[in-house]
């Protein structure tokens, strides 16, 4: 029979070696924030303190089924957390995150950062005023099919890259063109495989409902050091595509982000023959299926929120790297609704008066 003394001292001993959970909530529940709020909740290091909308019925719904507080007013939230998940509307990024970063709070924003590049920079410095951390949701990072394309290409002489994002038009993000959208996800993905600077651009673009915005977008990069890309992204095909193909010197691969797989193709010249020299059959080519993990991407993405905030980890995607994403697609979005080409481009030498329409 176990002695209950040692028993108790045992369990305090693990209860003082188990790191205090990090108390966090949500600013903003519609469709992304709902999603943070779920996947928070179910985290065992975390504590979902509370949720806040201007939306007062859906905020006191999910704080109801979520079993956590309602804050009608994000400021009071802030007095009681240690970081914050923030899904408001674009043009409310800069004022909800400045809020957040002055009160100490350690931030994820959702993509994009900010409604102009302006905005963006002055988040970034108020995070490093603060000493806080400040991760934008830039979600495709933590597709297990991205990881793997990325590991993939590490290995191969890398050519030519192709992102194609599509998905049937909808009311969600109708405040936003299709570039800040969708293609900033792709710009942020594709930046990071190429490993380069932008050198040339080309964009246009076309407008297919009465948003006043851009519903369809494709540009074409020129990186330093040779690669080239290409971005297609539309808010108005009817059938949701979210792909990489890259053309590499000896195969191409292609990754199916919503199908969570990666195949690569290889040319082959292998001939299987008989005794008598007759060709029974020719293997043109080879593919190869890349094994995937099936987590969900916002968990990884909040768990290594959560990990960064303990001071474990840097965001993968900080607010500098979000900046530059931004950057590019301002002038991407601009390039687009003007159709004039821009050569020898140099990202950090666009000016802060380049303004992302919201």
């Amino acid at each position: 029979m176990q002695n209950p003394i040692l028993s108790s001292a045992l369990n305090m001993h693990l209860s003082r070696n188990l790191p205090d959970p990090i108390r966090v909530g949500v600013i903003g529940v519609g469709n992304m924030g709902q999603h943070h709020t779920r996947v928070l909740s179910r985290f065992k290091d975390v504590e979902l303190v509370g949720v806040s909308d201007v939306n007062v019925e859906r905020g006191l719904d999910t704080a109801g089924k979520y079993r956590v507080r309602f804050f009608e007013d994000y400021q009071e939230l802030l007095k009681h957390v240690d970081a914050v998940c923030v899904a408001v509307p674009t043009r409310l990024h800069h004022t909800v995150g400045m809020a957040c970063l002055q009160a100490g709070v350690h931030v994820l924003i959702e993509k994009p950062i900010a409604a102009s590049i302006a905005e963006a920079e002055s988040l970034v410095n108020a995070a490093a005023a603060a000493n806080c951390i400040l991760q934008v949701g830039h979600i495709e990072r933590f597709n297990p099919a991205f990881q793997e394309l990325h590991k993939v290409l590490k290995t191969e002489e890398l050519l030519a890259l192709e992102a194609r994002r599509m998905s049937p038009y909808s009311q969600r993000a109708n405040d936003v063109s299709v570039v800040l959208d969708l293609m900033i996800h792709d710009i942020d993905l594709l930046l990071e495989l190429a490993g380069s600077t932008v050198s040339t651009l080309t964009a246009s673009g076309s407008r297919a409902s009465n948003s006043g915005y851009l519903d369809y977008v494709t540009a074409t990069l020129g990186f330093s050091n040779g690669i080239v890309a290409t971005l297609t992204s539309s808010k108005v095909t009817h059938r949701k595509i979210r792909s990489i193909t890259a053309h590499c010197k000896n195969s191409l691969t292609d990754a199916d982000f919503l199908n969570n797989e990666i195949l690569i193709h290889r040319q082959t010249t292998a001939d299987c023959s008989t005794d008598y020299g007759q060709v029974l059959y020719r293997q043109d080519g080879l593919i190869e299926k890349v094994y995937t993990s099936n987590i969900e991407p916002l968990h990884a993405e909040l768990e290594h929120f959560v990990n960064c905030v303990r001071g474990g980890e840097k965001p993968s995607v900080g607010g500098e790297q979000a900046l530059k994403a931004l950057r590019l697609a301002s002038l991407i979005e601009q390039m687009a609704l003007d159709g004039k080409p821009w050569h020898h481009f140099d990202p950090t030498a666009l000016g802060k008066e380049l303004t992302v329409a919201v």
